[in-house]
């Protein structure tokens, strides 16, 4: 017939009984005939297998108490979240609103979750961030290993947060993790022209090595701590360097630099880091003061050759003198050393020995030879 209206609800189906607007009631399996004159009567059947009931109806469906025993229901505060857990497997986090989930065909779970706590701890956090759309309320982040997180709350410090996963909840307020690395790290300062105080122009290049002591501070004090701990190191080598003349630089590196890195840590210290080392690798020299440097430096050596061959002349003509003396002193030392002498030419080749005549009243150089041997 024209005026009857039949719908028909399978078993995992529930039917939503609507007259001229106004909702009527819940319909459950079976075939529903309706005697509808003036076309009033509207029935939407909809599937329980999917646990989420949405309707545009939905506040006057929960209203009429139907859905008692029924479904959960969930009206959510602006300051309230909920955690749908279906089939023990978390499928999604509602925002704030009202929401209705049927319990006949699956088994739901519901937690309610206060987000005026802005940072959101629970224990299956790791398998709720992997949810494809939690991201519409929650902001989920991640600290590396070797790394801290310094947390921030409507922009004030809130905490330091260690190596792991980490989620905040939007739309209450804003919260902002700014990663830190605390692994040791080089800065190089290179290129630096400075004047010594005999106005000589060097080319410095310098290393720092350092660590985040405090992350707190690295992150609050300055909004680039490389660039700020680059700063500082020049100001540093200027102001040590230029107060030294070029020798006493040269000759006193090692001080140089150890006063360097004092006034680096010490500047290091405020902005919460901490200096390993800092050294100077390279000293530059301009080209005509490399030229005058090398000519200064093959003089002294020059002068130092030339000091040692003196020396070891006098230490010859003390030497000689010492034995001139000793063989004065007796003529038996000499007789030997003059037949040491004779034997050496004797060794080395043919010996001649020519005798002259002597004069009358002397002994003659004959006999002294035949003496001497």
């Amino acid at each position: 017939m024209l005026f009857l209206k039949r719908y028909k609800v399978l078993s995992y189906e529930m039917g939503l009984l609507f007259r001229d607007g106004e909702f009527q009631g819940l319909r459950q399996t079976g075939a529903h005939w309706f005697f509808d004159l003036l076309d009033k009567i509207d029935m939407d059947v909809v599937s329980q297998r999917e646990p989420w009931l949405s309707h545009e109806k939905l506040d006057l469906i929960v209203k009429s108490g139907a859905l008692r025993d029924r479904a959960v229901v969930l009206d959510l505060k602006d300051h309230e979240r909920a955690l749908v857990w279906i089939e023990n497997r978390f499928s999604h986090i509602l925002p704030a609103g009202l929401y209705a989930y049927w319990t006949g065909q699956k088994n739901v779970r519901v937690e309610v979750i206060d987000a005026r706590n802005v940072r959101f701890e629970h224990d299956e956090l790791k398998v709720i961030a992997r949810s494809p759309i939690v991201n519409r309320v929650l902001d989920v982040c991640a600290v590396s290993r070797d790394h801290v997180g310094v947390l921030f709350i409507d922009g004030r410090y809130a905490d330091t947060l260690a190596p792991g996963l980490y989620a905040f909840w939007k739309g209450q307020s804003e919260a902002k993790v700014v990663e830190i690395d605390l692994r040791e790290t080089m800065v190089d300062i290179g290129g630096q022209d400075i004047m010594t105080a005999d106005k000589v122009t060097l080319r410095l290049n310098a290393v720092v090595t350092y660590k985040i002591a405090d992350a707190r501070k690295a992150v609050s004090q300055t909004d680039d701590i490389r660039q700020a701990l680059y700063r500082e190191t020049q100001l540093v080598l200027r102001g040590v360097v230029g107060a030294r003349e070029l020798d006493a630089f040269l000759t006193d590196k090692d001080h140089v630099a150890k006063e360097i890195e004092d006034n680096v840590r010490r500047r290091a210290d405020e902005l919460g880091l901490e200096i390993a080392s800092v050294g100077i690798r390279d000293v530059i020299l301009p080209g005509d003061m490399k030229d005058l440097m090398n000519k200064v430096t093959e003089a002294r050596k020059a002068a130092e050759a030339n000091l040692i061959a003196r020396r070891e002349e006098t230490a010859a003509i003390r030497s000689q003198a010492n034995t001139a003396r000793l063989l004065a002193d007796s003529p038996t030392l000499m007789r030997l050393r003059e037949l040491e002498v004779l034997e050496k030419i004797a060794m080395n080749g043919k010996l001649n020995i020519i005798l002259g005549e002597k004069s009358p009243g002397e002994k003659g150089l004959a006999d002294k030879v035949v003496n001497l041997l």
